[in-house]
């Protein structure tokens, strides 16, 4: 409705129609969380994801849940970053949209987008750092008690 209502905004020299329509919509969707202070949980869809995986699956019931525990904490870690590189993130790595592509939707430099991606990456491995100590520490011990 925004392309037939504000045709004129649109300029094809900036990008491509997709990259304008992605930025009218992440500019909407931004535009409504903030009136509302409202965030959509992502739980209700991890468990049923979580249960429709466990089924598909041959590995063992282990695995299974060891994936499913994986899974949880990446989504959870990806939450927690800032905005602005969480929108990157979900852009570049989890659409797989060029940086051309992201920074049109962003409407920012296509350097910008790069760096925030760096930063967003460096920010997901220190969450994922202790997840993975503990897991260790875990193993250890239960080798310990067997």
């Amino acid at each position: 409705m925004v392309l037939i209502r504000e045709g004129h905004a649109f300029d094809a020299a900036r990008g491509s129609v997709s990259a304008f329509l992605m930025g009218v919509a992440r500019n909407l969707v931004l535009r409504r969380l903030r009136r509302e202070r409202f965030y959509v949980s992502f739980e209700e869809d991890s468990q049923a994801d979580t249960a429709q995986n466990i089924s598909q699956t041959t590995q063992t019931p282990l695995d299974d849940l060891s994936r499913t525990e994986t899974i949880e904490s990446v989504r959870k870690a990806v939450l927690a970053l800032p905005e602005r590189y969480r929108e990157v993130v979900v852009l570049c790595d989890l659409q797989e949209m060029s940086y051309l592509e992201a920074a049109e939707i962003l409407g920012c430099a296509v350097g910008t987008v790069r760096s925030r991606l760096h930063r967003a990456r460096a920010l997901l491995i220190e969450k994922m750092r202790p997840a993975e100590e503990e897991e260790a520490v875990d193993v250890k011990s239960a080798r310990c008690f067997a």
